[in-house]
């Protein structure tokens, strides 16, 4: 009974943590081109664009480098931002991340 109580409040505890609302510093690119396109130039920033615009999906590109989803329900809050160095605020699961406000 002690081993139930413990495991139902270990995974309640972390999926309230998965839950909470967070911020990223970054950048919005495609899934294509990754991070080959973090220094956010102009250039860049077209070809983000043009991926974005032959169906290729938007992901995002944190300070560090590494790429996370941007999950489907999301997606539309970073089309205006493809290309450009970001806050994102939302919650992340795995490595997919859903956005809630976009700065």
């Amino acid at each position: 009974m002690k081993r139930l109580i413990f495991s139902s409040l270990f995974a309640a505890t972390m999926l309230s943590m998965s839950a909470a609302a967070a911020e990223w510093k970054g950048m919005i690119s495609d899934a294509s081109c990754g991070a080959k396109h973090a220094d956010a130039s102009e250039s860049s920033k077209k070809c983000v664009q043009s991926c974005i615009k032959r169906g290729g999906a938007p992901v995002f590109i944190s300070e560090d480098g590494k790429v996370y989803k941007i999950d489907d329900a999301s997606k539309s809050k970073v089309m205006d931002h493809l290309g450009d160095k970001v806050t994102l605020t939302g919650s992340m699961t795995g490595d997919t991340i859903a956005v809630d406000s976009v700065s």
